[in-house]
């Protein structure tokens, strides 16, 4: 009996001190400084300058520790599957990513997650969405539908004749706006879900990679194939720049009709220049800096943010059609990014 009271105390004592010792791990846990890790597409474009200023902003507000990785350019899925290997090796308990290749990443992000990292996927969604526990992004379909819409508007009964200057074959961000923006113009059959780039009603599409030169080539190109073009839709600004230097060469700038999507301060000052007639606008430091919240709020509480969170877009215009909402470019400019 006596015997029997002894290993109750005893065992009621080992208990006590394992509640304890894990109590002090969860508090240590808890004050620890957070590690966060951002994955951008480059280090170059002023979306992601802008993202990364955002995140370091909000993690230094919040007391956390950011670390920064990039691909040498848009496309570079093996310098992100370093980063991120590399971000997990020093400890981010949550890493934010901008895919480049939205395939081709996922068995590193199920890596990463298998051993308890929250992944969040920012502006551009991994394939399938699922492979990341949240996305913070523009509707891309919206902003291109938005664009679309206004094209219509623009053009009343003159035929259109459109060129897309795109971003290369495959990546959903590109697809959603290319295809938003034909919605938008009038093509039917086209949905938020159509997960093929549509070619109706599309006299030149060509890919620009979001790219200037690129974009001023495959403006060339396109008139070289149809020297009519009258609509030039294309996936960024500068790709947007690109197609203008092109047109301008050609003597046909004031002729061709460019919309785009990005809302850079650059963008933002071509609209007011009328380089640009309209842009949709979305918000990097925004995506950022939601995703710099949520790692903190797991690392401090182990809960996990989920789902998809629409992190919004406006077209700016300084010349409004009817029917189609718009802000102005001072508006734009007071909410755009990089130089």
């Amino acid at each position: 009996m006596q015997q029997t009271k002894r290993t109750k105390l005893t065992l009621a004592a080992l208990s006590a001190t394992l509640i304890a010792a894990g109590t002090a791990t969860v508090l240590a846990q808890s004050t620890a400084q957070p590690i966060i890790g951002l994955i951008t597409k480059t280090e170059t474009n002023p979306f992601f300058v802008k993202m990364k200023e955002g995140a370091q902003t909000a993690a230094t507000k919040g007391g956390a520790k950011l670390l920064t990785g990039a691909g040498k350019a848009d496309g570079d899925n093996a310098g992100q599957v370093t980063a991120l290997e590399n971000m997990v090796a020093a400890g981010a308990k949550t890493i934010l990513i901008t895919p480049s290749d939205s395939k081709a990443i996922v068995p590193a992000i199920a890596k990463a997650r298998a051993s308890g990292v929250m992944v969040i996927a920012l502006d551009s969604p991994t394939d399938p969405v699922s492979a990341v526990d949240a996305l913070f992004a523009t509707n891309n379909y919206k902003a291109g539908q938005l664009i679309g819409q206004y094209t219509k508007k623009a053009m009343g009964s003159k035929k259109a004749v459109i060129a897309t200057l795109d971003l290369f074959p495959g990546q959903p961000v590109g697809i959603a706006r290319h295809n938003g923006f034909l919605q938008g113009f009038g093509t039917a059959g086209i949905t938020a879900t159509t997960t093929e780039q549509i070619a109706t009603g599309v006299a030149c599409a060509a890919d620009s990679f979001g790219d200037q030169a690129k974009g001023q080539t495959a403006m060339e190109n396109c008139l070289q194939k149809n020297p009519d073009i009258n609509v030039v839709y294309t996936i960024n600004e500068p790709a947007a720049a690109g197609a203008y230097q092109a047109l301008k060469a050609a003597g046909k700038e004031k002729d061709v009709l460019i919309v785009s999507v990005d809302g850079g301060c650059a963008g933002v000052r071509n609209v007011q220049a009328g380089v640009i007639a309209a842009t949709s606008q979305q918000y990097p430091l925004k995506m950022a800096s939601m995703g710099v919240a949520a790692g903190i709020t797991y690392a401090k509480t182990g809960k996990k943010v989920a789902g998809y969170t629409d992190t919004g877009v406006t077209l700016i215009s300084d010349k409004p059609e009817a029917g189609v909402t718009s802000k102005d470019s001072k508006f734009g400019l007071a909410n755009c990014w990089g130089q």
